[in-house]
């Protein structure tokens, strides 16, 4: 699967056929959680995204764009909300 230019993951995914899991498409919620294996994602378009996010190896693919190639573990938004969870962070419930 190839993203444009300025293109998030998740546009990127749909475009290709590819159906994840999304819910607010903004950042805000977990729903599009995934764990990242390897490569690098600007999450500058996400409204709720933090710094022990990126070092836990989360992101949220609606708002976030890829630097390099990437490898991603899709439907890790539990995993996302525990960690959150033990860090004392944002973690809403029903996504």
């Amino acid at each position: 699967m190839w993203c444009t230019v300025g293109e998030h993951v998740l546009g990127a995914a749909r475009r290709a056929g590819v159906t994840l899991p999304s819910l607010c498409e903004q950042g805000w919620d977990l729903a599009c959680a995934v764990e990242v294996i390897e490569g690098r994602l600007d999450h500058a378009d996400a409204r709720r995204y933090y710094a022990a996010d990126e070092e836990a190896g989360f992101a949220l693919v609606c708002t976030a764009k890829p630097l390099t190639d990437l490898r991603l573990r899709t439907h890790q938004s539990a995993a996302m909300r525990a960690h959150r969870d033990r860090h004392g962070l944002p973690a809403p419930r029903g996504t």
